[in-house]
């Protein structure tokens, strides 16, 4: 308990104060200038003077003696510590996170009289980092250190978060940081800080950890102009730093399109000139494939470079289609084969590039060429030149040999492993009929042709497709079957097809026929073929979904549904997908990633695989030993999230398999650092610009960490007031007092 003197409570504070006033102008003309005029008596007027003000002093603040029970309580101080990860970029021989936490422990032994609240800002709202020592409940809490993990240092959503919370409210924050912030941004005007301080009314110190700017040269910063497009040119301008004493004048960029099927692919090359630390280089970049794409920009850093992690970017573009392009070639104009160009002239998303082959280059016409109202069937052009401007190709009822196609079967496997599509459609001249057996053809297509001599090469009798167990899963056909459910229409005669390949899965097979292995024979099968995909329709009667008793009842919409479904899904339409796969976050050089699994409850169930694949490998061991395989976690759900290892920085293609059949691919990048390592200058023109808003101080890391925090509150658990006397007795103490001294001036001579 502790006792301790003070004045009655309900005298307010400004009485106090002028009463005090008072007092000491009477005590200052009492004793310079009354003395001079007395005759006689100094010291009793001055001994009597003091106690009539002392009395009448009393008197007005009437002084009590209190006796409580206190306790002295810190003031509440907020400390932001920057989380992003551009904490995590060296500083002599360190990282910034540690001179961070350095600060941080200092700040902790200097604040001992605040209640001091470690949180980290990165993304939105901070995240509150106190641990409790071990130890009994109710044990002190220490502040734990900042790490360098978010992909953004947003400090003023973290400022707002904090001034607004429904918790008691910090009566100081403190922010630790190498300024190098998203927001408030670089270009930021005052107001902006003086618009910040305002909202917060509350002080806000600041302390760089980083001063000297690193000797570094980065791409800092990509933009392009609108959306990729496949085959349209894509512009991108390139942002170059090069700072911290390094020397740079021209400094060339690259851009290139990492693959699966083989080296990068150079797309663009520049020239930049290095001015007051910065240049600019715009690039033009074609795209021949859709869907997600990895571009490698970068730079040839000069000697001398710190940080050599932040010389190349590496970003995942989704690259959309204007429309599909489509070669369809056809041996001769059956039913089958007008149906097919009919329905893809009618789809306004597809251009279709078709040719009818009426000739061979052997045919005798017996007529002039200029008087032929033919063209020549221009294979060389189409199968050399063109070719990558397709994004499918469809085979159907064509004999390759007699036209000249043989030779470009090489070409045409190429651009299927390299992203490209291919359909091959039965009839007399498909398949083994057509002479694709032992050629670099057939090893793309999901099922194996015979090729010895004398195979059979079709089936003539009339044929039913069945429905396989897959086939009735599978995505792509679950237009066709909305519309006729199980049903098929009988088709005249089938192709003879082989077993599937590995990887490949069959939709539809022969109801009585097999293959060697003794497995039902595929009629309709597709399949993965590197970075592409490949379908296999051994039959030409598919027309019979338009025009038959079937088609009559389902006003002939079972055709379109069935190609509808077949071109998505060589295309990647996520609707044909058999599961979907997409990247919970921006995946970062040496965290784990976290990739979101959709697909099928009983598929996911089961134990579907992911893998992964490193893509800007230099050689064929590097990518196997990159190759990481991850089973999900098995659950009812259509949706589950894997966790994969950390993965070092580059290009990578993860592939998700549901049973045997293809699988779903997705292609992401992995960074060092991101955006937060494009940029490695330390910027503390920003925390002081935020410090003076706020009314705060900054400093350096290297500074006194003194700072000017608010002073500790303290609290009466149990008051007790007494007055040292009642009011009557301090008024006729001064009442005496005031006459004694009255004599006593009386006898001196004073009025």
């Amino acid at each position: 308990m502790n006792t301790r003197l003070a004045v009655n409570g309900d005298l307010p504070g400004w009485a106090t104060v002028l009463a005090l006033i008072l007092v000491a102008t009477s005590l200052a003309m009492l004793l310079g200038w009354e003395l001079r005029r007395r005759e006689r008596g100094g010291p009793a007027i001055v001994l009597t003077g003091v106690l009539a003000l002392a009395a009448l002093l009393a008197s007005v603040l009437r002084p009590v003696r209190v006796a409580a029970r206190e306790s002295v309580i810190g003031a509440k101080v907020v400390l932001l510590g920057d989380a992003s990860r551009s904490m995590a970029l060296p500083q002599d021989g360190k990282t910034r996170a540690d001179v961070e936490n350095t600060v941080i422990a200092e700040l902790a032994k200097t604040s001992k009289d605040a209640r001091l609240h470690v949180l980290g800002f990165g993304t939105g709202a901070p995240t509150d980092l106190r641990t409790r020592k071990e130890g009994a409940p109710g044990a002190s809490e220490a502040p734990a250190t900042v790490g360098a993990r978010a992909p953004r240092s947003d400090l003023a959503s973290a400022l707002r978060a904090v001034g607004g919370s429904a918790e008691e409210r910090p009566q100081a924050i403190i922010v630790v940081s190498d300024g190098r912030l998203d927001d408030p941004a670089e270009d930021a005007p005052p107001a902006a800080y003086e618009a910040l301080a305002r909202d917060l009314k509350i002080p806000v110190h600041t302390i760089a950890t980083t001063v000297d700017e690193p000797a570094d040269a980065s791409v800092r910063r990509v933009a392009a102009a609108g959306a990729a497009v496949a085959h349209v040119p894509l512009p991108i301008r390139v942002e170059v730093g090069c700072g911290g004493g390094l020397s740079c004048d021209d400094v060339a960029v690259t851009a290139r399109e990492l693959r699966e099927d083989g080296p990068p692919a150079m797309l663009a090359t520049g020239l930049t000139h290095i001015k007051d630390g910065k240049g600019t280089v715009d690039l033009q970049v074609t795209f021949d494939r859709a869907g997600a794409r990895i571009l490698e920009l970068a730079i040839a850093a000069p000697s001398g470079d710190k940080i050599p992690e932040n010389d190349r970017r590496l970003l995942t573009f989704n690259v959309a289609r204007e429309r599909v392009r489509v070669l369809h070639v056809a041996g001769r104009p059956t039913s089958d084969v007008r149906a097919l160009r009919q329905w893809l002239k009618s789809d306004a998303s597809v251009d279709v590039v078709a040719f009818f082959i009426l000739r061979t280059q052997a045919d005798n016409p017996n007529a002039r060429q200029e008087d032929l109202s033919l063209i020549p069937f221009p294979v060389d052009e189409l199968f050399t030149d063109h070719l990558p401007s397709f994004d499918a190709v469809v085979l159907q009822d064509f004999d390759a040999q007699p036209y000249g196609l043989e030779k470009h079967l090489p070409q045409l496997a190429r651009y299927v492993r390299a992203g490209g599509g291919l359909i091959m459609v039965g009839g007399q001249n498909s398949f083994v009929a057509g002479g694709y057996a032992n050629t670099p053809l057939a090893e793309v297509l999901p099922v194996s042709l015979d090729g010895t001599p004398g195979a059979t090469a079709a089936d003539v009798a009339n044929v039913t497709p069945a429905w396989t167990e897959e086939g009735r899963a599978a995505p792509l056909l679950a237009p066709l079957r909305e519309v006729a459910a199980d049903e098929l229409p009988t088709m005249p005669g089938a192709n003879v097809l082989g077993d599937v390949r590995q990887g490949g899965l069959v939709l539809w097979a022969h109801p009585s026929r097999t293959t060697r292995s003794g497995a039902p024979m595929p009629i309709l099968a597709i399949g993965d073929q590197g970075d592409g995909r490949s379908i296999a329709l051994g039959i030409d009667g598919a027309w019979q979904l338009e025009f038959s008793q079937l088609a009559a009842r389902t006003s002939g919409r079972g055709y379109g549904a069935m190609w509808d479904g077949l071109l998505g899904w060589l295309m990647r339409d996520p609707r044909f997908e058999p599961g979907q796969l997409d990247l919970v976050e921006p995946c970062v050089a040496g965290e784990p990633a976290r990739l979101r699994v959709r697909g099928p409850a009983e598929s996911t169930a089961k134990g579907a695989t992911i893998e992964v694949k490193r893509l800007d490998r230099t050689n064929r061991s590097e990518g196997d030993a990159a190759r990481v395989v991850v089973p999900p976690r098995a659950t009812s759900a259509a949706t589950s999230e894997v966790v994969l290892p950390a993965l070092p920085a580059g290009g990578y293609t993860a592939r998700l398999k549901l049973g045997t059949g293809p699988t779903t691919r997705r292609d992401f990048a992995c960074e060092a650092g991101g955006d937060e390592w494009a940029d490695s200058r330390p910027d503390e023109t920003r925390l002081k610009a935020l410090a003076k808003a706020s009314g705060g101080t900054f400093r350096r890391a290297s500074d006194s960490l003194a700072l000017p925090l608010p002073k500790p509150a303290v609290v009466s658990a149990e008051r007790h007031v007494v007055p040292l006397a009642p009011a009557w007795a301090w008024t006729l103490f001064a009442a005496v007092a005031l006459g004694v001294h009255w004599f006593a001036r009386r006898r001196s001579g004073l009025t």
